[in-house]
């Protein structure tokens, strides 16, 4: 089994920042990727951000050059940092993983969610 454990969430006013935090422990063989998702009231779960075990990247327009994901692999840790906050980026933040629990078998983890929210 793999846990996720997320921090870092809070209430900040627009424009300000935040930085999140995942960590994962468990069975874990590798992590083939990790990535950041949100889901505010009444909409649907989306992406945020993710990264690879080859540290590439990517990131929702909606973020892109405010958020920065980044990874500690020695820790099976990434972090989300996040610049000049908007009103609409409050929501739910949730981490996922992508693991290897063995050479044969990858599966899907989350995290359970850290509330950030902007104000005005």
């Amino acid at each position: 089994q793999v846990q996720l454990v997320e921090s870092g969430g809070g209430l900040v006013q627009a424009g300000g920042s935040l930085r999140l935090s995942c960590a994962a422990s468990g069975s874990i063989f590798s992590i083939a990727a990790m990535g950041w998702y949100r889901q505010a009231p009444g909409k649907q779960r989306e992406s945020v951000a993710g990264i690879t075990s080859g540290d590439s990247t990517n990131y929702a327009d909606s973020v892109k050059g405010r958020f920065t994901m980044s990874r500690d692999s020695a820790k099976n840790a990434v972090y989300l940092q996040m610049n000049s906050l908007k009103p609409e980026d409050t929501a739910v933040y949730y981490c996922n993983a992508n693991v290897w629990i063995n050479r044969y078998k990858r599966d899907d983890y989350w995290g359970q969610g850290t509330q950030v929210t902007v104000s005005s």
